[in-house]
């Protein structure tokens, strides 16, 4: 149908349809146009969170290259030197990095939390990658209990959303499905917050589930990409 004969079935829409079926003809139709609009909204919105994924990937790259020349990534002293000139402002701006990596994952979250242990120390660290991670969690599962379901084809591939969606849909399972991936790092539990955001998981559960898992999880995270680094930096001193 071209642009001339869909203008014609607006103003006369009687010529093309008989009567007793106009109605849900019309239904269709503006149903038709309404999903190609939500499909171009979504393609858009996830080619700006590819490009914002790159241009953060592209960023930490120059940020490594500057910080090894300039000697603050010599050693894991030096780096925390460099940081703790800040005081808790520089805390306090890492654990703002850690919730927007989680309500918009655009940043590897093992790459965060090795950041947290390698800038401030293992202790501090942890902590401050607890509370960012926790902090961020909680707010992606309550934009998806406030948006619903259209949110998440919106950040998220449909293969993704289809993959785990099944979860959902396993009467009694899912609760233990997401406490597991949870408390292990196997699962994109960043998007996993959303889907429970989605799920008839209550509020009250779900917090339990981030405060008492996630500590395994980041410690798991860190600490082990932390000990192969220093193997590294050992190999290169050597």
């Amino acid at each position: 149908m071209n642009a001339e004969e869909c203008a014609v079935m607006q103003n006369s829409p009687q010529k093309y349809f008989p009567k007793k079926d106009l109605r849900e003809a019309w239904s269709n139709y503006t149903s038709d146009r309404l999903k190609k609009n939500r499909s171009k909204e979504k393609n858009t919105w996830q080619r700006a969170v590819n490009i914002a994924s790159w241009v953060s990937l592209i960023l930490c790259g120059i940020l490594a290259v500057w910080g090894y020349q300039s000697g603050i990534f010599q050693s894991v002293e030096t780096m925390q030197q460099f940081v703790n000139r800040f005081g808790m402002i520089g805390a306090l701006i890492f654990v703002l990095i850690q919730i927007v990596q989680v309500v918009f994952p655009i940043i590897p979250g093992g790459i965060s939390c090795l950041a947290g242990v390698l800038l401030f120390g293992a202790v501090p660290g942890f902590f401050y990658n607890y509370i960012g991670i926790c902090a961020g969690s909680c707010i992606a599962f309550g934009i998806a209990r406030s948006l619903g379901r259209p949110v998440l084809y919106k950040m998220f591939p449909g293969k993704m959303i289809e993959k785990y969606l099944t979860w959902t849909e396993l009467k009694g399972r899912f609760l233990k499905l997401f406490t597991l991936a949870i408390f292990l790092p196997v699962a994109p539990d960043d998007f996993l917050c959303y889907l429970a955001g989605i799920s008839k998981m209550t509020v009250r559960k779900f917090a339990i589930i981030i405060l008492l898992g996630k500590p395994l999880a980041i410690l798991l995270y860190s600490m082990g990409v932390y000990q192969l680094l220093q193997r590294a930096w050992a190999l290169l001193g050597s």
